[in-house]
């Protein structure tokens, strides 16, 4: 599985509130019309700037804060490819996997606003093309890969049958 778009940059301790204002998450269930809104505490203009395929980059502890799938969901539906960062909250760790949303946990301290990235889920690794560089990842076990590639985890059931993971 092969990501590519360009970097928006963050910085640590991007709660679940900032992903998405707790002001829209009781207003609708419409996921894209929630896409419209990601981040928009950070930076009022992100839905405005961002092509389909881009990637959201942080540093540590991306996601803490309330265990909502709204986070997760809502940067789907915004159309990007995965996010990436230092360290992940584990319920959005876990809840990114289960609604489709790739999570890659690298050091994200060489990477800038701009930058075009190429992901490969696979191999573990982050192509930085803007600075030549490659970045290790731990690659995501294949269970993981199979899950992502289904759209998440319940498309994964209604594909595989219950608790297949072949």
């Amino acid at each position: 599985m092969l990501l590519k778009g360009k970097a928006f940059v963050f910085g640590n301790d991007i709660n679940t509130d900032y992903i998405i204002s707790g002001k829209y998450k009781f207003k609708t269930l419409d996921m894209n019309e929630l896409a419209r809104h990601v981040m928009e505490d950070l930076d009022p203009d992100f839905y405005e700037k961002i092509n389909k395929g881009d990637m959201i980059v942080a540093g540590s502890n991306f996601g803490c804060g309330s265990s909502r799938e709204q986070a997760p969901l809502a940067i789907k539906h915004a159309n990007i490819s995965c996010v990436l960062a230092s360290s992940f909250a584990r319920i959005f760790y876990r809840n990114a996997i289960n609604t489709g949303l790739p999570v890659i946990e690298c050091d994200t301290s060489q990477i800038d606003d701009a930058d075009v990235l190429e992901v490969d889920l696979q191999k573990g690794i982050v192509y930085n093309k803007t600075k030549s560089m490659e970045i290790p990842v731990t690659p995501l076990p294949d269970v993981m890969i199979k899950i992502l590639r289904d759209g998440g985890l319940i498309q994964h059931f209604q594909k595989h049958g219950d608790f297949n993971f072949d």
